[in-house]
């Protein structure tokens, strides 16, 4: 069940996230034109290429460290 959920939120988390991250990055090279909307689709295809396999694989590792690194923390009075 875990690794259903992984799968879901990583694939939910990087069409949002990237989604909105490469619009914004090609709004801000290239303004708003004719060409925004199809060059954003271009760039947010070739990101979540990228980013979904990064997320998939790193998420895990980062969750991992953190909470490690919470749990050696001292609590505070």
């Amino acid at each position: 069940m875990e690794k259903k959920v992984h799968l879901r939120v990583s694939l939910i988390m990087s069409l949002f996230m990237i989604g909105i991250m490469s619009f914004v990055v090609t709004y801000m090279n290239i303004g708003w034109s004719d060409q925004t909307i199809d060059k954003w689709l271009h760039s947010y295809l070739i990101a979540w290429l990228v980013g979904f396999p990064l997320l998939f694989v790193f998420a895990p590792i980062f969750k991992k460290a953190v909470v490690k690194s919470l749990s050696k923390r001292p609590l505070h009075k």
